[in-house]
């Protein structure tokens, strides 16, 4: 499959061209980057950091490059992953956005290309944290309605959004399960005085450092409770799933996936 990735110098774009070079069945046919950088027309795995040339090009726009690949792999920002889409959409390529913070009309277009071109969009594509939906899901229909819910998530300094995606995702797994909507019961931090409101899904967002990511899923009872904690260590996992998102999606028709595709557990 030849990919095309978006933001090479970013934390993510950087991670993925590492390990997209050294993956068989995967090619690099170039990169993306915002227009006045000095590192257009340079080789993208120098531009990434990587220490060696891997024979694609950093340019500054989409268009000059897009036919060359199969699928974009975008971890950039709302504005510039929309104009991605668009692109896309305009050239019939495959996406793979993991791109978070979007509005919900941004949301609601990305639905609607997603029934043109295949879209697999994702805030997390760590494996790991998409089976621990899966988890969240049999806990929140076993305990759940009796459970104290909440949510801590931890970034780095420079997360744009909070919360985080990911914590969205899995407050929306287990309002589902509790046949709730997540906008209805969730609470973003406290102050002040009062007891905790029965049935509300707290959240709690950390930004420090170089904090790769980290969520934490807590079910409180009375005189017990049960944590389902995820860590990232660095972004390899999450480039890594990005990478055999794109796999997955060769070949693949209009529609809007997930990483829960990828593993076979949706549902």
């Amino acid at each position: 499959m030849n990919i095309i990735v978006i933001g090479p110098k970013g934390k993510m774009g950087k991670t993925i061209i590492k390990l997209a070079k050294e993956m068989e069945n995967m090619t690099i046919v170039g990169a993306v980057a915002p227009q006045g950088r000095d590192y257009i027309g340079k080789d993208a795995g120098l531009a990434a950091g990587v220490g060696e040339e891997i024979g694609a090009l950093v340019v500054d726009n989409l268009e000059d490059i897009i036919d060359k690949c199969d699928a974009i792999i975008d971890f950039t920002t709302t504005e510039c992953s929309m104009e991605v889409l668009e692109t896309a959409l305009k050239h019939n390529k495959a996406v793979v956005c993991g791109t978070t913070g979007f509005s919900e009309e941004q949301y609601n277009r990305i639905v609607e290309i997603s029934r043109a071109i295949p879209v697999l969009f994702a805030a997390n594509t760590s494996m790991v944290v998409n089976l621990m939906y899966k988890l969240l899901s049999t806990a929140a229909e076993a305990i759940g309605s009796m459970s104290d819910i909440e949510i801590i998530e931890m970034h780095d300094r420079y997360k744009m959004d909070a919360p985080s995606g990911t914590s969205k995702e899995m407050g929306e797994v287990i309002a589902e399960a509790l046949g709730k909507k997540l906008k209805e019961v969730a609470v973003h931090g406290r102050e002040g005085k009062g007891a905790r409101k029965e049935g509300s899904i707290g959240y709690h967002s950390l930004r420090a450092g170089d904090i790769s990511s980290s969520h934490t899923v807590m079910f409180g009872l009375m005189g017990e409770r049960l944590e389902i904690i995820h860590h990232a260590h660095n972004w390899d996992c999450f480039a890594n799933g990005a990478c055999n998102a794109a796999l997955y999606l060769q070949d693949k028709g209009p529609g809007l996936y997930t990483v829960k595709d990828v593993l076979g557990i949706n549902e």
